[in-house]
C-alpha cells in the first residue's frame, strides 16, 4: 500500500488554518478595493515564452516546466512517427531539449501574467488600469521556513501612468494592512533602481550592472563578506567594493541618507540623469533633481506627507535594497516584520516597459505583492490570531431520535435563512457525544431540542464557552441569536 504524501514545499490546510488565511485575505482585499483596485484572475499555466527572460537567469532556473501532453518524445502525424529529440539535441543540453518537450510552465509570479493580460486586452481596458490579483504561484526553490514551492501572492498593480502618487499609495496600503493585522513592528524599506545605477556609475563600472544588483540583493542573507566574495568572483576590484559599501552604508534619517548619497555621487563625478528645475538656483533641493532616483524618492516622501501619513518612523530609505527581479526600473519596496525571524513579507516596484516584451511598449506600471504564507507564519509566531474553530458553524442542534431530528428541521431552515450558520447533528445519539463534537469543532452554541423541549414548545440554548444555558420559546430562538 502506498503511503500518502504531498510534494516537498507544498502544504495541506485544515479548516482552522483556512479560516485564518481567509481573514488575512479579507483584510488585504478590503484594502485593495478601498484604493480602487478591481479583481482579476489569470491561468495557472502560462506559455514558457511568456515567463522566460523576465526574472533574470536565477529566476528562470526556478520556473516549473510542464511536459507536453501525450508522448512528448515523438510526433505522430498521418501514421508517421517522428522523434522530437535526436542524439545531437541531447548532447546540446537542456536549452535545446526543453523547448521541444515543454511549452508551458506554472506561473512564477502574478506581475508578468498581468502584463501579458494588459497587452492582449489593450483595446478593452481603461487606462490607468488598476487591478488586484490573489492566486497561488510556484517556484522550484529549496523549501525552508517561510519559503515554499507553492504559495499565495496578493498583488495590486496600476499601469498606464507615471504618477508617483501610485508609489505613495503603495506605502499607504502596506501600512494599512499590517496595522490592521496587528503587526505593528514593521519597516517599509524603499529605494530606487536609479540610485543603484548611480552607485554603479560611482564605482566606474561598465557592463556588470546586473551582477552588482544580484549581489546586493543577497546582502541581508549572506552578509558583507558573502557579497564581497561574489563580487570579487565577478571581477570587481577590492577598492571598488570598499567604495560600494561606503555608499551603501550612509546613515541618518530619510533625508540625511539622500543628502549623503548626493554628496557621494557629486564627489565621484557621476553623470546626472535628470535636469535641475531651475539652473540658476543653488538650492540643495534642486541639486537632488540632477538624479532621477533621488528626486523621485523626495517626491514620494512629500506625497505621503500631503496624504496625512503618520508612520514615517516605519518608512526607511535603504540604499542596499535591490529587489532581484530584472524588470524593475524605478522605486522599489520591501517590508520586514522586525520581531519575527522572517524574510520580506511584501515587496514590489516600478517597471517602465514590462508590457513591451508583449508588443505594447511605453506603458509604465507599478505594483507590489503581499506574501500571505509568510504573513500567516508571522501572525502565528506572535500569537496574533483570534480563536478560530474548525468550522463556520455557529449553532449545533442536537439529535435525540428520528422524531426529534425531523422536528428540528424547520428551526434549522429558519436559522440558515436568517444567515446563521447551523447544522443538525446527523445521527441520533447520546448528548455527551454531541457536546463533545461541538467543543472539538469550536461551535459556540448548542441548541438542545429533545422530546421534552418539543412538548413544551421551547428550546434550550447552551453557550459552550461559559456553560450558561437559556430556555427560549421556539418562536424566539432565531430572533435571540440574530441580536
Amino acid at each position: 500500500m502506498q503511503k500518502p504524501s504531498i510534494p516537498q514545499g507544498t502544504r495541506d490546510f485544515g479548516p482552522a488554518q483556512v479560516a485564518r488565511r481567509q481573514y488575512i485575505f479579507s483584510v488585504i482585499r478590503r484594502t485593495f478595493e478601498t484604493f480602487g483596485y478591481a479583481p482579476l484572475e489569470t491561468p495557472t499555466l502560462e506559455n514558457l515564452s511568456v515567463l522566460t527572460g523576465k526574472y533574470g537567469d536565477e529566476g528562470d532556473q526556478l520556473l516549473f516546466k510542464v511536459l507536453n501532453s501525450g508522448n512528448f518524445l515523438v510526433k505522430e502525424r498521418r501514421g508517421e512517427i517522428t522523434p522530437l529529440l535526436t542524439a545531437e539535441d541531447l548532447d546540446a543540453g537542456p536549452k535545446v531539449v526543453l523547448p521541444k518537450i515543454a511549452e508551458k510552465g506554472l506561473r512564477y509570479d502574478l506581475t508578468v501574467p498581468f502584463a501579458r493580460y494588459v497587452a492582449m486586452n489593450r483595446g478593452t481596458l481603461t487606462f490607468p488600469f488598476r487591478r488586484y490579483q490573489m492566486q497561488p504561484v510556484w517556484r522550484a526553490d529549496r523549501p525552508q521556513r517561510g519559503r515554499y514551492r507553492e504559495f499565495w501572492q496578493c498583488d495590486a498593480d496600476v499601469v498606464g501612468t507615471d504618477s508617483l502618487l501610485c508609489e505613495a499609495e503603495i506605502v499607504l496600503m502596506m501600512s494599512r494592512v499590517f496595522t490592521e493585522l496587528g503587526l505593528h513592528d514593521f519597516t517599509i524599506k524603499i529605494n530606487h533602481r536609479g540610485v543603484l545605477r548611480n552607485i554603479y556609475q560611482a564605482l566606474g563600472g561598465e557592463g556588470q550592472e546586473a551582477d552588482l544588483f544580484v549581489a546586493i540583493d543577497k546582502l541581508d542573507k549572506i552578509g558583507r563578506d558573502g557579497v564581497s566574495k561574489e563580487l570579487l568572483e565577478k571581477g570587481f576590484a577590492e577598492p571598488t567594493i570598499d567604495t560600494l559599501f561606503a555608499l551603501l552604508g550612509v546613515e541618518g534619517d530619510f533625508e540625511e541618507k539622500l543628502r549623503r548619497l548626493l554628496a557621494g555621487f557629486v564627489t565621484a563625478g557621476v553623470e546626472p540623469d535628470g535636469t535641475r528645475p531651475d539652473e540658476d538656483s543653488s538650492d540643495e533641493d534642486d541639486e537632488l533633481a540632477y538624479y532621477r532616483g533621488l528626486k523621485e524618492l523626495v517626491e514620494v516622501h512629500a506625497l505621503l506627507q500631503a496624504s496625512g501619513f503618520k508612520q514615517f518612523d516605519r518608512l526607511e530609505f535603504d540604499p542596499t535594497l535591490a529587489r532581484g527581479l530584472s524588470y524593475y526600473t524605478g522605486c522599489i519596496f520591501e517590508v520586514k516584520i522586525n520581531n519575527v525571524a522572517m524574510g520580506s513579507v511584501s515587496g514590489g516596484g516600478r517597471y517602465d516597459n514590462l508590457t513591451g516584451s508583449f508588443g505594447l511598449p511605453g506603458v509604465s506600471g507599478v505594483g507590489f505583492s503581499f506574501g500571505v504564507d509568510r504573513i500567516y507564519d508571522c501572525l502565528e509566531s506572535l500569537d496574533l490570531f483570534t480563536e478560530t474553530g474548525e468550522t463556520p458553524t455557529r449553532c449545533l442542534i442536537t439529535n435525540f431520535d428520528q422524531a426529534s431530528g425531523r422536528a428540528a428541521l424547520p428551526l434549522l431552515a429558519e436559522l440558515r435563512a436568517a444567515g446563521i450558520p447551523a447544522e443538525l447533528y446527523p445521527d441520533a445519539g447520546k448528548l455527551q457525544k454531541q457536546f463533545k463534537y461541538a467543543d472539538a469543532k469550536g461551535i459556540p452554541l448548542v441548541i438542545v431540542l429533545g422530546p421534552e423541549e418539543l412538548a413544551a414548545g421551547v428550546a434550550k440554548v447552551k453557550i459552550m464557552k461559559t456553560g450558561e444555558e437559556k430556555v427560549l420559546p421556539l418562536g424566539e430562538v432565531v430572533g435571540a441569536l440574530t441580536v
